[in-house]
């Protein structure tokens, strides 16, 4: 069965998904380091009985996405941080890109390493809002997809019939 016509409208799909996932990022102004950005890819393979559409992404962006619950502030999303803090040293290259450098009453820099404390104190407790980046867009296509898809198997039902009267008619 010729399944390009399927394959077109998956790899559509998976365009419009990725597309608007990095476009949310950036306007939400999660892509300071643009490696979540560059990570967000997708796949799509057809067989003859099933298809597949299978995006991928860095690890941490499930979490930028559904977000996680803290100690204090809980969100609905099936992330939570329980009795561990989130290690302070990753948030070092954070802090560098945003250019954060606070100062204390005195006027004084806070020291990277206490400020790489608080903020991982602070994610602790009040969580990560979800930003729903990836998942908007996933089920606004997911929502296209059917009529779609259905479209698309239908020309290639057609086009594998005519093949076959073809082959039987020769």
């Amino acid at each position: 069965m010729n399944q390009e016509e399927t394959r077109k409208a998956l790899e559509e799909l998976k365009k419009y998904v990725i597309q608007q996932s990095r476009s949310n990022l950036t306007k939400m102004g999660k892509n300071s380091s643009k490696k979540l950005y560059k990570s967000i890819d997708g796949e799509v393979d057809v067989f003859p009985n099933s298809i597949q559409l299978l995006f991928t992404m860095e690890a941490y962006g499930f979490f930028q996405d559904q977000g996680v619950s803290g100690t204090d502030k809980k969100y609905n999303t099936p992330f939570s941080y329980k009795n561990k803090m989130p290690p302070p040293k990753a948030f070092d290259k954070w802090i560098v890109r945003k250019g954060i450098a606070p100062k204390d009453k005195n006027g004084k820099f806070i020291s990277r390493k206490s400020l790489r404390f608080l903020i991982a104190r602070a994610v602790f407790k009040n969580g990560i809002k979800p930003s729903l980046f990836f998942t908007k867009p996933f089920e606004k296509a997911i929502q296209r997809m059917p009529q779609e898809i259905a479209q698309a198997y239908g020309l290639d039902a057609g086009k594998m019939i005519q093949g076959i009267m073809k082959q039987n008619f020769k």
